[in-house]
């Protein structure tokens, strides 16, 4: 996580990592599997970081409608927008992740193909859980 300064204000910018809960140091964090390589959002890691900075503004919106005591339903409308600007956020890192780490491992073959699969799996089913 990093701090910048913004219109005086410091601001807390999260990496994607740091949002899914944990830090990927060096690039790898062997006990989700993950090898040294170049992640599948590598390359529209610069469209990700701007639409997740867009979704903050959408969540930090939300704080202000309610420190200003806007109507319920309204709020509860903006909530939603945001639930779903993140769902589609996530199937997009998801689409990635499969043409990307799981095509690639399946290629491979062997027994880290079916790792990954399975890893893929259990996010989808959390997907649909949230």
């Amino acid at each position: 996580m990093t701090v910048t300064e913004t219109g005086g204000a410091a601001e807390s910018q999260q990496s994607p990592a740091d949002v899914a809960g944990h830090v990927d140091t060096a690039g790898a964090t062997p006990e989700h599997g993950h090898d040294a390589h170049q992640h599948g959002y590598a390359k529209q890691k610069d469209q990700h970081l701007k639409r997740l900075r867009r979704i903050e503004g959408q969540i930090r919106g939300l704080q202000r409608m309610v420190e200003e005591d806007v109507y319920c339903i309204d709020i509860l409308t903006q909530v939603s927008a945001g639930t779903k600007a993140l769902q589609s956020f996530a199937l997009q890192l998801l689409e990635e992740h499969l043409r990307h780490c799981v095509a690639d491992a399946a290629a491979k073959g062997g027994p880290e193909a079916d790792d990954k699969v399975a890893e893929a799996t259990a996010a989808i089913a959390r997907l649909l859980r949230s």
